[in-house]
């Protein structure tokens, strides 16, 4: 099947909205789910005229199931790289490499997670800004049984998000977590039945979407650089990333727009 067909990426209006469009394999990771995923990217990337972006899944079971396992037990291709440490390397990171293009892009990214997210699909959704769920949502790193740890970005990032006890608990068990627990822990921003999933993450979208694309790109690196480095530097580059946004003389003139418009100090 063709790289369009898996990674489907529609655009209206400000708003790209990409699907994993493998159905049939609950949305599985093969290598041209990631090729699609990288090809979407780069169009994200350089067309200005989309300010938000939605990753879902089609079909009514999943965000995605994770990697395709029949592809991992049938490949020795990848066995026999894996067992090279050097090409293992450069194998593994490439692939990594895929997920941390929405992480990096200047837009904000929405995960919709309409079903499983398993595994890799877990990690993709790590990488999104924000992440949305509906109530059939089911969240699961199960690599320990499989034998590994996971390895495309959750050791790293899902301890920020949900704090390192729990994700140990997740990762060392594999145990899977319902929608309510996802949000119960900060994994989700919000849950949604299952049939308001889509219309909510487009209404979030039009609203963010509407912020000047120069302040949503200086918020989101911001915020990322929290993830990275010491407080004392972050805010050192919050106040960079502010400068250069302009956003001194943007708050001047709204802050004047507001007071003519409402009369008061008080917000």
């Amino acid at each position: 099947m063709a790289n369009k067909d898996v990674v489907k990426l529609e655009i209206e209006g400000a708003v790209a909205t990409i699907t994993l469009n493998r159905p049939d394999a609950m949305n599985a990771f093969n290598q041209e789910v990631f090729q699609g995923l990288q090809k979407a990217a780069i169009s994200l990337k350089e067309n200005p005229a989309v300010r938000v972006a939605i990753i879902t899944g089609a079909g009514e079971r999943a965000f995605s199931a994770g990697m395709d396992l029949k592809m991992v037990a049938g490949s020795s291709d990848v066995m026999a790289v894996m067992g090279n440490r050097r090409e293992g390397f450069d194998r593994l990171y490439g692939t990594k490499s895929v997920f941390m293009m929405y992480e990096e892009l200047a837009i904000p990214v929405i995960a919709a997670i309409n079903g499983y997210c398993l595994g890799a699909a877990l990690e993709l959704s790590l990488c999104c800004d924000i992440r949305l769920a509906g109530e059939v949502a089911v969240f699961a790193l199960p690599e320990i049984g499989f034998g590994v740890i996971p390895d495309l970005g959750s050791t790293q990032r899902l301890p920020r998000i949900v704090g390192p006890g729990m994700a140990k608990e997740l990762i060392m068990t594999g145990r899977k977590i319902d929608a309510s627990e996802a949000l119960r822990i900060g994994l989700v921003n919000h849950v949604y039945p299952k049939d308001k999933l889509m219309p909510e993450a487009r209404k979030l979208a039009e609203e963010i979407a509407k912020v000047p694309s120069r302040l949503m790109e200086g918020a989101k690196r911001a915020t990322n650089m929290a993830m990275s480095v010491p407080l004392d530097w972050g805010l050192r580059l919050e106040t960079d990333i502010c400068l250069g946004a302009g956003s001194a003389d943007s708050f001047n003139k709204e802050a004047r727009k507001f007071l003519k418009n409402n009369r008061t100090e008080i917000f």
